[in-house]
């Protein structure tokens, strides 16, 4: 596939995701890496982008080079970013009581703490993430082990064999004091990111190191 060929496709993917609006998005494409430019007006609009020309078929990388600017109606003071942050996070029930801080800079949330899963880290991002004001989120909440590292690596090793986007043979893992290296190749960046989430997903998990080859 040509540069020019995956930038239609990234920009046709664009334009077919409702929640974005692609005409304030400009998309170039070299070796395989999307580079993504323009204004859009919440911190929602930019992630979902990323998203959506991750999952186009021969995208390798993503360069996010979006930027959010807050206009006129939905611009919130740092304070009430943070109080509809600490509301939003006690409202969940995916993220435990009192297990997250946050501070927020210019629009800028920071998430710090303790949890037991990734889907616990995950939850606590999605929830302060669309909050009108918010401008960029930076998770930097820490994973507890629990397991070891041979349970860790069976466990993902048989979710990899029963996914259906997932070619086990491909796809190699170790495991190292809650510390997963995948390595080997992947057909998509789809495939890469649905072997990362499923090795996420066992316990123990304190961190994934990817170093998968997307060979389309």
């Amino acid at each position: 596939m040509t540069d020019r060929e995956l930038q239609q496709h990234v920009e046709s993917a664009l334009t077919w995701e409702p929640s974005v609006d692609a005409s304030k998005i400009g998309v170039t494409a070299q070796g395989g890496v999307a580079t993504l430019r323009g204004d859009v007006p919440t911190y929602t609009e930019k992630a979902t982008a990323e998203r959506v020309a991750l999952r186009v078929y021969g995208v390798k990388g993503v360069a996010n080079d979006i930027e959010v600017r807050i206009h006129g109606g939905f611009e919130r003071t740092d304070t009430e970013i943070a109080q509809a942050a600490v509301h939003a996070l006690a409202w969940s029930t995916l993220v435990p009581k009192d297990a997250v801080t946050l501070t927020v800079r210019n629009g800028w949330l920071a998430l710090k703490g303790t949890v037991d899963w990734q889907y616990q880290k995950d939850a606590a991002e999605r929830r302060v993430r669309d909050l009108t004001g918010v401008r960029g989120v930076t998770n930097e909440i820490g994973l507890k082990p629990q397991v070891k590292a041979t349970d860790v690596q069976t466990k993902i090793e048989a979710a990899f064999r029963r996914s259906a986007e997932i070619d086990a043979r491909r796809v190699h893992v170790n495991v190292f004091e809650g510390r997963v290296i995948l390595s080997g190749n992947v057909h998509s960046w789809f495939e890469r990111e649905e072997a990362k989430r499923a090795a996420w997903a066992a316990p123990g998990v304190t961190a994934v190191d990817d170093q998968l080859a997307v060979i389309p």
